[in-house]
């Protein structure tokens, strides 16, 4: 790490150290900075005025400020949204045990059906919202306009008088919940460069985890204290509570979150510029300029082409499946043999565990600069805790095994995320389809899984636990696949010095050649520039 530092300092004040990156190179597979080939001339001189005029000293010291000054800005309002994002959409699991099922008369498979159909509208929007928000370039409208709507649908829920209506309000709230996490996922990528991507990752998803602790802990009071009041079940105050809940942060939210780095009013001129330049030195070209340098289908047709994408899908699956154990947290807990309150206040110790596993792994795998070991580990404990869950009935072990199984499925899930950005980073159409793609495709489980936790497969659930058990294996597989996959790109480009060794790659433009460089899988002229996959 200090001699990354070293090497990043040298880059600017325009010392070369090209036997430096070539012994680090030997010695480590990872490296992951686009500035580390300092043999191409002008690098430096592409740097914005105030930016190439800073000494080494006052931009370590600027960046620090810009980056808590982002943070502040960005990361509360999005991780309190993302829990009320969260909370919108599962609170149906806990209100199965205030009385749902029993109020619309439900019977069979049509709990698990209400459940199911949320995800079908969610999978439907995901790539076209985030392909629109790409285009826009607004996030600070488009984000918390979502925001009021679907809160508004999670209230109108608790007006549900039959199971066709509930059905109908569950359709749609997918269908425009869709548009915060993949959103998230790439505007996050739009200010922070690739090291600091996962530990604000894992921040922003610590937010469904809380959702999952707030929410058992919510249920239970309104469980408890207002059951019946003004003639309204305890589930239908559910929803109207998080739903009016949900729509006063959105409003809150239309003033705080910014746009991009380049259109932001609260940062000065310098900072505006050093916020675009760390990202395009990051990757070795620029990123999100104006809408009319994206393209709604282009980023699309290069994330299809680009055979990364779908080891990253393959993954992501795997964790996303196993990780549908969440959406049916209280019905398992209630396996446990306690009452409805005490198990919904039984949910929020496993979510709370997870949210610091996943905050500590992250922080590793950030500070270390390592993403394998970080993915493929923690489905290993998560094997473990659903061979505890399936062959004992004892609360204890049992319950051991839930605490820590949520951490041990979204340590690795929330590195995969960043992943996707690390691995697929230009141009930012592409990032933005790929980001959307993948989460849209790996979440096509949630509609199926609600059927593997019939209430007569209480309380082992051995068919659901057997199904997370051997996805959590297919998360180590095609993690290690692409690990090689990216170790040999990376071979390639040690020894080109270019992107003419990647499959023969020529070009009689520079544009051109970056063109077919991008649908090869690399970031354009990035690869020129010394751009290296992380492992």
């Amino acid at each position: 790490m200090a001699d990354h530092i070293t090497q990043h300092q040298e880059t600017i004040s325009g010392v070369p150290s090209k036997d430096m990156n070539k012994t680090s190179f030997d010695q480590l597979e990872l490296v992951e900075d686009a500035s580390v080939h300092n043999s191409v001339p002008g690098k430096q001189s592409r740097a914005p005025e105030l930016v190439r005029n800073m000494t080494p000293e006052v931009r370590e010291k600027l960046e620090n400020s810009l980056r808590r000054k982002i943070d502040l800005r960005l990361l509360p309002m999005i991780v309190l949204m993302y829990i009320l994002n969260y909370l919108d959409r599962n609170n149906i699991a806990a209100a199965r045990l205030a009385g749902l099922e029993t109020d619309l008369k439900m019977h069979g498979n049509q709990f698990q059906t209400s459940v199911s159909i949320l995800f079908v509208g969610y999978l439907l929007m995901q790539v076209p919202s985030n392909m629109l928000l790409n285009k826009l370039g607004k996030p600070s409208l488009y984000l918390p306009a979502c925001m009021v709507v679907w809160g508004v649908i999670s209230g109108a829920t608790a007006a549900s008088q039959t199971f066709g209506g509930l059905l109908a309000c569950r359709f749609i709230l997918g269908f425009v919940e869709a548009a915060y996490f993949p959103g998230c996922l790439y505007y996050l990528s739009a200010w922070y460069t690739r090291k600091e991507l996962v530990k604000r990752t894992a921040v922003l998803y610590s937010g469904s985890l809380l959702s999952g602790a707030f929410s058992g802990l919510i249920a239970a009071g309104i469980t408890d204290g207002l059951n019946g009041a003004r003639g309204l079940s305890a589930w239908r105050w559910l929803f109207i509570i998080e739903g009016a809940l949900t729509v006063a942060v959105a409003f809150c939210a239309f003033f705080i979150i910014p746009d991009f780095p380049r259109t932001t009013t609260w940062l000065t001129e310098e900072e505006k510029q050093l916020a675009a330049w760390r990202l395009d030195e990051d990757i070795g070209e620029d990123d999100w300029v104006n809408s009319k340098q994206q393209t709604f289908l282009h980023g699309a047709k290069l994330a299809v082409k680009d055979p990364k994408a779908w080891l990253l899908l393959a993954t992501t699956y795997g964790f996303t499946s196993a990780g549908t154990v969440t959406t049916f947290f209280p019905t398992v807990v209630k396996g446990l043999g306690k009452s409805n309150i005490t198990t919904l206040l039984l949910t929020a110790p496993p979510y709370l565990i997870g949210t610091i596993a996943i905050l500590i792994n992250a922080w590793h795998a950030d500070k270390t600069g390592e993403r394998y070991l970080h993915i493929v580990l923690p489905p290993v404990i998560a094997i473990i805790s659903f061979i505890i869950a399936v062959t004992t009935t004892a609360f204890a072990p049992r319950y051991f095994a839930m605490c820590i199984m949520v951490g041990a499925i979204y340590s690795g899930y929330v590195v995969t995320l960043s992943w996707i950005s690390n691995v697929l980073p230009r141009p930012p159409a592409k990032r933005a389809a790929a980001l959307a793609g993948i989460n849209a495709l790996s979440n096509v489980c949630q509609i199926y899984s609600p059927f593997l936790y019939p209430s007569n497969d209480g309380p082992r659930y051995v068919k659901a636990m057997a199904v997370n058990l051997s996805m959590s294996g297919v998360s180590i597989l095609f993690g290690t696949v692409l690990r090689f996959y990216l170790v040999s790109l990376n071979k390639k480009l040690d020894q080109g010095e270019g992107v003419e060794i990647i499959d023969g790659i020529g070009g009689s433009d520079s544009e051109g050649r970056k063109r077919e460089v991008e649908e090869r899988g690399l970031p354009g002229l990035a690869s020129e520039r010394g751009f290296r996959f992380l492992v």
